[in-house]
C-alpha cells in the first residue's frame, strides 16, 4: 500500500500491486509544488533570488520553494533545456514566470552579465544562491589534473565569481544583499570525492572570512550543508552505492530536497537576519556519526562478520 506521507516521485510499483522497480533519485515537479512548507505564502514578496544550479536537483527545489513563497525568481546552469523545463514547471504548478540564464559560473564575464540581467529583469537582487556545482566519485590519487581542476574551478572558483560580482553591484547601488552557499559535510573528510571537500571546504571559510569584510556593507554570508538528499544528483553514483547513503546517518533515511529549500529561506528571510559566518548543517546526523562512500566501501573498511 503506498504511503501518503511519501513523495510520489519515491513511491514504486509494488505499492500498488505490481513489479518493484527503481526509479531515479528526486522529487517530481507535483511534489516540490504541493508538499506543505513550513512559512507563509508571501513570506518572500518582493524579494529577487538569484540561483545558481537552478535546473535539477537541489537548486531546482529551492527555485519551486521561493517561487511559491512570492519571490521573483532567476535561475542560472549550463543546460538551457534543463532550465527551460524548471521554468515551465513553475509556470503550470505555481503559476509564476521565472527567469532563466543559460550560462557557466566558470566564465567571470558571464558571471557579471548574469548579474546584470537579473538587476534588468527584476529591478533588484536580495540573495544569491550558490547551488551550481559537481563532482564525480574517484580515489583521490587516481584523479587527473583535468578532472581536479574542473570540479575546483567550478565549485571554488565559480562560486566565488557570483559572490564577489553580487557583492559589487550592493556596494555600487548602496543596497544590502544575503548569499547563501551549498557547501557539504566536510568535517571528517569526503573519501573519494577529495576534489569537492577541498573546493567546499574552502567556500566555507571564504564565506566566513567575507561575511566579516562584507558586514559594514550590510551583506551577510552563510552556508547550508546538506548530508545525503534525496535529489537527482544521487543518479551519478551506482544504485547499489546510493541506496546504502541512508545508513551514513543515524537517522537511516535520506533528507529531501525541500528540506534543503527551506534552510534557505529560514537564512535569507526576517528569521535569518542576525545570522551570518555561519553554517546550517541538514544531515540527519551524519555530522557526529556515519560516512559515505560514492564509490561503495572498500574492502579494507568492512566491519568484519560478528
Amino acid at each position: 500500500m503506498a504511503d501518503p506521507q511519501r513523495p510520489a516521485s519515491q513511491q514504486t510499483q509494488s505499492e500498488a500491486g505490481g513489479e518493484p522497480v527503481q526509479k531515479p533519485w528526486g522529487a517530481a515537479d507535483e511534489d516540490l509544488a504541493r508538499q506543505p512548507l513550513a512559512f507563509r505564502e508571501d513570506l518572500l514578496a518582493g524579494q529577487t533570488f538569484l540561483i545558481s544550479g537552478g535546473g535539477s536537483g537541489i537548486g531546482r527545489a529551492i527555485a519551486y520553494t521561493c517561487a511559491r513563497l512570492g519571490a521573483d525568481v532567476m535561475i542560472c546552469g549550463r543546460r538551457e533545456d534543463k532550465l527551460a523545463e524548471t521554468a515551465r514547471g513553475i509556470r503550470e504548478k505555481v503559476g509564476r514566470e521565472i527567469g532563466i540564464s543559460p550560462m557557466t559560473i566558470r566564465d567571470p564575464e558571464a558571471v557579471r552579465r548574469l548579474i546584470d540581467d537579473t538587476y534588468r529583469r527584476f529591478g533588484r537582487l536580495d540573495t544569491l544562491v550558490n547551488n551550481g556545482g559537481g563532482q564525480f566519485p574517484q580515489n583521490a590519487i587516481d584523479f587527473s589534473v583535468k578532472g581536479w581542476l574542473a570540479v575546483i574551478d567550478t565549485n571554488l572558483n565559480g562560486t566565488w565569481y557570483m559572490m564577489q560580482a553580487a557583492a559589487q553591484q550592493w556596494r555600487e547601488r548602496g543596497q544590502p544583499g544575503n548569499i547563501v552557499n551549498i557547501v557539504a559535510n566536510v568535517w571528517r573528510g569526503m573519501p573519494q570525492v577529495a576534489h569537492t571537500c577541498a573546493a567546499r571546504a574552502g567556500v566555507i571559510y571564504l564565506s566566513k572570512t567575507v561575511s566579516t569584510e562584507w558586514a559594514p556593507l550590510g551583506i551577510r554570508v552563510n552556508c547550508v550543508s546538506p548530508g545525503s538528499i534525496d535529489s537527482e544528483g544521487l543518479n551519478v553514483y551506482e544504485r547499489r552505492d546510493a541506496d546504502q547513503f541512508r545508513y551514513s546517518n543515524p537517522m537511516r533515511q535520506l533528507g529531501d530536497a525541500l528540506d534543503i529549500a527551506q534552510a534557505v529561506v529560514y537564512l535569507s528571510a526576517r528569521t535569518g537576519k542576525f545570522i551570518t559566518g555561519d553554517v546550517l548543517v541538514v544531515d540527519g546526523g551524519n555530522n557526529q556519526h556515519g560516512q559515505v562512500w560514492p564509490a561503495g566501501i572498500p574492502d579494507y573498511f568492512r566491519m568484519p562478520e560478528p
